[in-house]
């Protein structure tokens, strides 16, 4: 049956893959390439600014007690505090964070007891932790991850001036052994480069809560997070896609500037995270959904394309045209794997790329699908 195709319909086979060739040459040239290129601003002189770190935790006694003190050892002289909300917890996490008190004069602590009602997530605590900020640039991160270097609150607040309200940071992986260390670092890395590259253009449209800064100033003035308390997840993503825009918003590269978690032990685990982390991307604004869309739906046609074009139309001219994307996507991949210190990755690139089709196969449908109402 296949022998007696009209050999026309292989012709729109190929030119279909020319088609997202093309489109991913674009995203490559226009988006990713800036990141690539990217160069730190130069500043005449660097000033320090009084921060709040806010930590919200629930029942993570264990992560504060290995994760805290890389955060309240930092190398910063100026005024900072450290704010931990402790939501709700039934572990020893309070006993723990009063035996930090004992040394660290600048931990401030902040217990709930009480569930927010209509209130998803972590929303409400971390609207606490913020509001009971005394300075008004505010870091934040997770009680599962831990800042890569002493120099991590200096570095980020680093990257303000007079028009920035918004500084997006890094949310590395820690480095092991194994395909899925490097199937969720590399998942990491692909999202880092889209989200960077757009903020570059002057579109971005999210942060990770693990490393992430803006100044209390434009959460109350935007109002916190009401607009988004009934969605479980988007404290980071949602919020940042809100206030964000080309004018208040910097990046941070700097490896000495990147958080590190533990990556989950099982493809299960890491499936169930990331499913509540895509439930918010319905919610993004309409030209954000757009590029993510396109991006996406171009690289899971390509290799589709490119086998059946090889077999069925010419061979030799669908591998000349991958090969364009190929030696574009090795270079910019070589200059922001290096940039995020995910250098080890980038022999491995041409597998990993491979898999995200199939990556989105098994994500893409929790875009429908109705987050659950749980603590993340």
């Amino acid at each position: 049956m296949i022998l007696n195709v009209p050999p026309i319909v292989w012709l729109i086979v190929f030119v279909a893959f020319c088609a997202v060739i093309a489109i991913q040459l674009f995203y490559y040239l226009f988006f990713f390439a800036r990141l690539a290129i990217y160069k730190k601003p130069t500043k005449s002189n660097s000033v320090q600014y009084p921060v709040s770190v806010i930590v919200c935790a629930r029942d993570e006694a264990n992560n504060l007690a290995h994760n805290l003190p890389g955060v309240l050892v930092q190398d910063y002289k100026t005024t900072h505090e450290i704010v931990v909300v402790n939501d709700n917890s039934t572990d020893d996490s309070k006993y723990l964070i009063d035996e930090f008190k004992k040394s660290f004069k600048n931990l401030n602590h902040i217990e709930l007891s009480q569930e927010a009602k209509m209130i998803s997530g972590k929303k409400f605590p971390l609207s606490i932790g913020i509001k009971s900020a005394k300075h008004e640039i505010v870091l934040l991160t997770d009680a599962d991850c831990m800042p890569a270097t002493e120099n991590w609150m200096f570095t980020m607040q680093d990257a303000y001036n007079e028009t920035t309200e918004i500084v997006l940071g890094y949310g590395a992986y820690k480095k092991k052994k194994g395909l899925l260390n490097k199937l969720i670092r590399f998942e990491t890395f692909h999202t880092a480069l889209q989200y960077f590259s757009y903020a570059l253009a002057g579109i971005p449209y999210m942060g990770v809560g693990r490393n992430l800064s803006y100044k209390r100033d434009v959460f109350l003035k935007n109002k916190g997070f009401s607009a988004i308390n009934m969605i479980p997840s988007g404290d980071d993503d949602l919020f940042i896609n809100k206030v964000a825009n080309k004018n208040n918003t910097a990046i941070v590269l700097d490896a000495e500037a990147h958080t590190l978690s533990e990556p989950k032990n099982s493809w299960s685990e890491w499936m169930n995270q990331k499913y509540r982390h895509y439930t918010t991307a319905k919610f993004y604004k309409p030209l954000h959904k757009f590029l993510l869309g396109l991006y996406s739906f171009s690289l899971f046609w390509m290799y589709p394309l490119l086998i059946v074009s090889s077999i069925f139309y010419c061979w030799w001219l669908a591998l000349a045209v991958f090969a364009v994307r190929l030696i574009i996507q090795a270079i910019v991949y070589y200059k922001t794997m290096k940039k995020l210190n995910e250098a080890d990755l980038w022999p491995w690139f041409l597998l990993l790329d491979l898999w995200m089709p199939f990556y989105y196969l098994f994500t893409i449908p929790a875009i429908w699908k109705s987050p659950k109402r749980t603590w993340s």
